[in-house]
């Protein structure tokens, strides 16, 4: 499994609107083909977030499937309409089949 851990500090500006809107590209990514195996978009709820409010945790099958995932046509769409609004983002990756 390939875990891809994205957390972001957003701006002010983002509001309900926007957030539903990028729950509504996270809908469109878990519905492609082949889709991840857990894609999840929710509020950092961890009391040392460090001001990152909000992440995206997505569990692919494999780095194959997470290379296809970042250069997917939803995946550019979302990236460019989210970055105006993330102040600070911070990525994770880990391949469970490295050493």
């Amino acid at each position: 499994m390939f875990h891809h851990v994205v957390l972001m500090k957003f701006s002010a500006q983002a509001g309900p609107a926007f957030h539903s809107l990028v729950e509504a590209y996270c809908a469109r990514v878990r519905s492609a083909d082949p889709p991840p195996h857990r894609y999840v978009y929710r509020p950092n709820i961890a009391t040392r977030n460090d001001g990152l409010d909000h992440g995206i945790v997505a569990v692919f099958n494999s780095a194959a499937e997470h290379d296809r995932y970042q250069v997917s046509k939803v995946h550019q769409e979302m990236k460019a309409y989210m970055t105006p609004f993330i102040e600070r983002i911070v990525v994770c990756d880990i391949d469970d089949e490295l050493p």
